[in-house]
This record gives structure tokens, sequence and C-alpha cells, in this order.
């Protein structure tokens, strides 16, 4: 069952540039287990689309199977929505995008939804480099079927009832590094001051932008042992990057007492700040990041912020040299121009 939020504001909630609230950003209320990572991710994702002011109706959210595909329900009540089958959100978000390619497009999954049944859909994603902010909600479990180990368990972990993992888990961000992703951030449902401004960069972004976020589950995986628990992550997670979003319309403001940053301009002439925790990292490096964070891994640790983002890539339209008009504006004689088009096209390939 859903239920729906009273739509009551009250008069002193600021307002962004758009002149909505924050309550404008909401969806219904959620039936998540009290406690559950996931339900931060959503107040991360409302958060970030009020302070962009990014209107709701242009956005397109989608999700697959799963207690991570119920997020959309949650949050944006007046944009488009799509909750697909099993593992098949991707191929879903890449045909929505390619129709229309002036929205902006969401998708949430989670570690088996994207992992396990959706894994070649996923990985054509980010090859394809689709416009799309891919938020994978990753907590090491399949919740809806009572707590199994999903792909993304850490050997050793154990579960709830016991038994440990065996098994080597897929690590979604560096999986989405060897395939070429242009952007790639990881951050935690505990850490609403880091993942807000993550979430910004990725929805500025012009490609596939890959969020995994650690997403505990309180009620099968949050126990002495896991890995993917509050406890565990907290103790655990290194920031590697901190990340920023600053607006063309602000200033650039930097806190000189900090480390030096590094700037990143964004395909729309935004500006992503990266103030290095460590001295000499560079998130545009490639191989860098792919050898660091496999250190960082190796010393029982787990990087976050934004670890990498590649300025002017191509996305999946600029790639095809798709028409610059969405095709669900194009004319119908022009999408099928008849059979004489077709084999005159044909020919060409004789």
């Amino acid at each position: 069952m859903t239920f729906v939020k009273p739509a009551v504001h009250h008069k002193r909630l600021e307002k962004n540039a758009l002149g909505l609230t924050v309550r404008d950003y909401e969806g219904a209320l959620s039936t998540l287990c009290a406690g559950c990572g996931h339900d931060s991710v959503t107040a991360a994702i409302i958060q970030a689309f009020w302070h962009l002011s990014i209107a709701p109706h242009r956005v397109v959210k989608l999700s697959g199977i799963g207690c991570s595909s119920k997020t959309p329900t949650y949050f944006l009540r007046e944009a488009h929505g799509f909750n697909s089958v099993h593992g098949r959100m991707p191929s879903v978000a890449t045909g929505a995008n390619a129709a229309n390619r002036e929205l902006l497009y969401v998708g949430i999954s989670g570690d088996g939804d994207s992992l396990s049944i959706g894994l070649g859909q996923f990985c054509h994603a980010i090859r394809r480099n689709v416009n799309l902010t891919y938020i994978l909600e990753n907590n090491g479990v399949y919740g809806l079927t009572k707590g199994q180990f999903s792909a993304s368990a850490d050997v050793g972990s154990k579960a709830k009832r016991g038994e440990e993992n065996r098994q080597q888990p897929i690590d979604p961000v560096m999986l989405a590094l060897t395939l070429g992703a242009t952007f790639v951030a990881r951050s935690f449902s505990g850490d609403k001051a880091q993942l807000v401004p993550i979430l910004e960069a990725a929805f500025k972004h012009q490609g596939f932008a890959l969020v995994d976020v650690i997403s505990p589950c309180v009620t099968f995986n949050d126990h002495v042992g896991s890995t993917k628990s509050y406890m565990y992550t907290r103790e655990h997670y290194r920031e590697l990057v901190e990340a920023d979003l600053v607006p063309l319309r602000k200033p650039i403001e930097a806190d000189g007492a900090r480390a030096a940053t590094t700037q990143v301009r964004m395909h729309d002439g935004s500006l992503v700040t990266l103030r290095g925790t460590e001295p000499g990292y560079d998130p545009t490096d490639r191989d860098r990041v792919y050898m660091r964070l496999r250190e960082i891994a190796k010393a029982g640790e787990i990087a976050t912020g934004l670890l990498y983002v590649e300025e002017g890539g191509a996305d999946m339209h600029e790639m095809s040299a798709t028409t610059e008009t969405p095709l669900v504006e194009v004319p119908f004689e022009e999408l099928c121009p008849g059979a004489a088009a077709l084999d005159k096209l044909m020919s060409q390939f004789r």
C-alpha cells in the first residue's frame, strides 16, 4: 500500500529559484523498514533537486525490482516514472532517452537488480554513455527475499543467520571505471553532507553518472559481521575527495586553510570543485584512480567521494549522430518514410 502525504506546506518554508519548497519535491510516504538507508538516499535526492531548482516535470525516474526500486515512489510526485522488470531498467532508460533527449533521467537500482540479473544491461548503459544518473543503493543482500547474499557482498561478510560469504564481490565502481564510465562516485546513505553535492554534480553531468551508495539494510544486514552495516561503514569509509557543485550563478569560494582544490568544468559551464583529502589525487586520471581504489580496498577501507570524472565525453546521442529534435517531436512521415525509402537505404549496404 502507498500512503500519500498531506499537501500542506508551512508558509515559512524556503523556496528555490522556481518558487518551490522542498515539499514540492517529495512523493508518497515510504513503506520501507524504519531506518532503511534507502530513505536517507531519497531525502538526499529531494534536497539535490530542490537546491538545483530543477522542475519536477522535466525529470524521468526509472527503476527495476527490489527494495531500491520502490524509491522513485517517494520523491518527485510530479515527475514522469516507469517501474520496469527485474534488471531491465537500463534498457528502458536508454529507449526513453533516445526518444526524448531533453528530459533529465534518473535510474534507481540496487545491487541485486544491477549486479546479478541486470549486469549485462548495466554494462551496456555505461558503454553507450547514456545521459543518465544511475543511483545504485548498495546493501549487499536481497531484502525482499529475506536477506540472501547479493553479488556485492564482500568475502567474509556474515549473514544475519551466521553463514559467511565466500564468493568474490562485484564492485560497481571498479566495473564502471573499466567500462569507461565518465562519472563515478561512491557515498554512504548516512553521510548526507557528502551525498547531496555528489548527486547535484551527477545531475549536471552530460553522460552516464554512477553514484554507488552504501545503504544498509536494517532488517537483514545491519549486524556484527556485516560489511554493509551502518557501524562497519562508519568505521571503514574513507573520504578520498570532498565534492561540491559550484553553479555559475554563484561566486566560487574556497577555504585557503584546506587542501588544494581541483576544478572540473562540466558541459553546461558549471564547475565541480574537488578538495582533495589526499595530496596529488587526480580524479581525471582513470588508471591512477583505479590503482588507488584497489590499494584502499586491500587496506579494508571504502573510498568515497567523486572518484572519477571525464571532461568532454560524447554521450549516446553524439556517438550515434541522432537528430537534435527529440523523436517524440519528429513527424510520423519522417520517422516512417515508407517501404521505398527503406529499400533505398538498404541498397547502400548491399
